[in-house]
C-alpha cells in the first residue's frame, strides 16, 4: 500500500514541476502587466539601458514575488526587535518594550502571513501585501499592509503621442463695406 500512495505522491510532484516550469522560464515581455509610474512599482519596472522604466517581464515578476515571499518568511522574527526600538523611541520604556514585543509579535504573523501567500499563488503575478518591502528596506517605518490580491498592471497613460502637423489655413483678405462719411455743411 505504501508503494502505491509514494507512487501517486511522485506522479503528482512530477506534474506540478512540469505545469510551473513553463512560467518559471517564461521571459516574455507582455504588453500592460506592469504597474503605473506613479503606483507602488516595488518588482514591477526595472531601468532599461537608456534609462526609461520598462515593465518587467512574467518570468522576472513572478520570481520576485517567490523571492519576496522567502524572504518575508525568513526574516518576520526581526520584526520584535524593529517594533521594540521603533516604539522605544517613541515613548517611555517600559510601554517601548512591552508594547513594541506585542507589536512586534502581530506584524511578525502578518510578515508570515504574506510569505506564504506570495509562495502559494507566485504565478499570478501581483502587487506586495506588506510595506516596507523588506524589513531591512526602511527598519525606521512601521510595517503597514496594503490591499490583498491587487493584479499588478500598467497604465496607459504613458504611451507615446505621434503629432501630425496640420497645414494651417491660407490666409485670405477680409473686406469690409466702407461707411459713408457724413458731412456738416451747416457751417
Amino acid at each position: 500500500m505504501t508503494k502505491f500512495n509514494r507512487f501517486y505522491v511522485v506522479v503528482i510532484f512530477t506534474s506540478l514541476f512540469i505545469a510551473y516550469t513553463p512560467l518559471s522560464q517564461a521571459d516574455m515581455k507582455q504588453p500592460g502587466t506592469g504597474n503605473s509610474v506613479g503606483e507602488n512599482n516595488h518588482y514591477a519596472l526595472v531601468t532599461s539601458a537608456n534609462g526609461s522604466l520598462q515593465p518587467l517581464s512574467y518570468g522576472e515578476k513572478i520570481g520576485n514575488k517567490a523571492l519576496i515571499g522567502f524572504a518575508n518568511l525568513t526574516t518576520s522574527p526581526l520584526e520584535i526587535p524593529k517594533n521594540i526600538i521603533n516604539t522605544l523611541n517613541k515613548s517611555n520604556f517600559f510601554y517601548g518594550v512591552v508594547g513594541g514585543f506585542f507589536k512586534g509579535l502581530v506584524n511578525t504573523a502578518g510578515r508570515i502571513g504574506c510569505g506564504i501567500a506570495d509562495l502559494l499563488t507566485f504565478p499570478l503575478p501581483t502587487q506586495p501585501v506588506a510595506y516596507p518591502l523588506y524589513i531591512w528596506d526602511d527598519f525606521d517605518v512601521d510595517t503597514t499592509y496594503g490591499d490583498v490580491m491587487r493584479l499588478d498592471k500598467i497604465k496607459k497613460t504613458d504611451q507615446s503621442v505621434i503629432q501630425v502637423p496640420v497645414p494651417l489655413p491660407m490666409p485670405t483678405a477680409v473686406t469690409t463695406p466702407q461707411k459713408a462719411v457724413v458731412i456738416d455743411r451747416l457751417n
